[in-house]
């Protein structure tokens, strides 16, 4: 009869799985969060929230400056090099050289976050912007999401983001609705349904929002018409006057833009609306909650709404105003609130979260990604990697140029493809990676190249093709 008893005392405290809600944001900018700049002219009170009350991590990073290969590299958790989806997908643009051999779907062997979870009994539902793939095979549904709500191939929202939109995904549509409203709203409804039937879940809430085209709701953006009145001085610049011995390349420096403003608000007010929903079922603390960007804010191209300054470049860029993203994850049950300064990147969110749900690792699928529960349990925390990488053979849309990096520690190099000249920065003391000192530490940079080519065979990393006649690139 004891054994009885403590068989079931036993089974009433076992715990549950944990949910998952994983919010990405489409172009955001690491200083256009508060959490991340006090200084910001955006609102973004929610997620302003979510950092306290999580991990904030300081240096997380995207794994590609544009969108498709970042996406790649969260569901996973690869480096998108590993199978030529080095670029947004299909972006071909090319320049002095041909850009590189690009692969524009996520391939259906891969095993997706999605996949991997559903297989430790999570249902799955996919909301916003997807762009891993060009027909309706390689959509959310056939990747392991058991619902898909508005993911196709589009970059940016098509029709915009007032209703009617142009979605093969979304369906009973309300005159003048704000696409993000939406998607929110859709979202809870999701939650509402699998919570009820006691499943845990995987709610993967991809924000069209801040990608362009720029549109908000009118009310909003008068409010940051009003609100810009009272910021003085000039808001652009070029990258000559901002780094010396750049191109004269128009980079905004000032933050303001009304329209902009008002998407980072609308997008921050969803986040608030999810969130809130969870601590009204009471299932927040057993919640494990992610947020982070694709890439850098849009600071040299396209309207260039948004500043990412002291961050040099933005999306398109290899700087770090192109790759390093806001970064958080929280799990109020298992981890106190903390900042950890250690170098994570978006690959690291798939062996994350399988570790933290209980379900059972997969490191032949998750090659590129490491586990960050270490530091989620104490800011002293030590993970096993010492570098992280990127690779962008392409001419971005927004002016960036072909490159690789390495970061180790604080220092960061940066390989050009088109010559392979490198630069070598030391991101604690020069964040704004203003001041090049390869030539002070012609060993460090040796070194770190050594690193950088040794991953470039170990990924099979592919490179720019020669143009007109004679004319052949660099190669490492």
């Amino acid at each position: 009869m004891r054994l009885f008893i403590f068989f079931l005392f036993s089974i009433t405290f076992i715990k549950a799985q944990p949910n998952v809600v994983f919010f990405l944001v489409d172009d955001l900018g690491y200083m256009d969060i508060g959490a991340y700049n006090d200084t910001t002219f955006y609102e973004t009170p929610n997620i302003d929230k979510l950092a306290k009350t999580g991990v904030k991590f300081t240096n997380g990073y995207a794994a590609n400056p544009v969108c498709s290969p970042t996406r790649y590299s969260i569901m996973t958790g690869k480096y998108p090099s590993r199978v030529d989806a080095t670029n947004w997908f299909s972006g071909t643009r090319s320049g002095k050289f041909k850009s590189a051999p690009l692969h524009s779907n996520m391939p259906l062997k891969e095993v997706t976050l999605a996949e991997a979870l559903k297989e430790g009994g999570y249902k799955t539902a996919f909301l916003g912007k997807w762009h891993l793939g060009p027909t309706p095979e390689f959509w959310p549904e056939n990747q392991g999401f058991d619902i898909n709500i508005g993911g196709h191939n589009r970059g940016s929202p098509p029709g915009g983001y007032f209703s009617p939109y142009k979605n093969p995904r979304l369906e009973n549509l309300k005159d003048g609705e704000y696409l993000t409203d939406r998607l929110a709203g859709e979202a809870i409804k999701i939650i509402d349904k699998f919570h009820s039937k006691e499943e845990p879940f995987l709610v993967y809430l991809s924000f069209y929002n801040v990608h362009t085209p720029l549109q908000a709701p009118r009310k909003i953006v008068e409010k940051y018409k009003v609100k810009a009145k009272s910021i003085t001085g000039k808001e652009f610049g070029t990258e000559e006057q901002v780094w010396p011995g750049a191109k004269e390349r128009k980079v905004r420096i000032l933050q303001k833009h009304p329209t902009y403003a008002a998407m980072v608000e609308k997008m921050d007010d969803a986040v608030g609306k999810v969130l809130s929903r969870l601590n009204e079922l009471g299932i927040e603390e057993e919640t494990i909650i992610c947020f982070t960007s694709d890439n850098g804010g849009l600071s040299t191209s396209e309207g260039s709404p948004t500043s990412n300054l002291p961050l040099r470049g933005g999306k398109g860029w290899i700087y770090e105003g192109g790759i390093r993203e806001p970064f958080i994850i929280k799990y109020p049950s298992m981890f106190k609130p903390s900042i950890s300064d250690v170098p994570v990147i978006s690959t690291d969110f798939y062996p994350t979260i399988l570790d933290l749900a209980g379900v059972e690792a997969k490191p032949n699928q998750h090659l590129d990604g490491t586990s960050l529960v270490p530091l989620l349990k104490s800011p002293q925390g030590k993970i096993k990697r010492d570098y992280i990488f990127w690779h962008y053979p392409h001419y971005s849309n927004q002016g960036g140029f072909p490159g690789g990096a390495i970061r180790s520690g604080n220092y960061k190099l940066i390989e050009r493809y088109e010559d392979g000249r490198t630069h070598l920065f030391d991101l604690n003391k020069d964040p704004g990676e203003s001041n090049d000192i390869a030539n002070l530490n012609k060993d460090l940079v040796n070194s770190m190249s050594e690193k950088l080519h040794s991953w470039y065979k170990k990924v099979d990393a592919k490179f720019l093709q020669p143009k007109g006649e004679n004319l052949n690139p660099w190669r490492p």
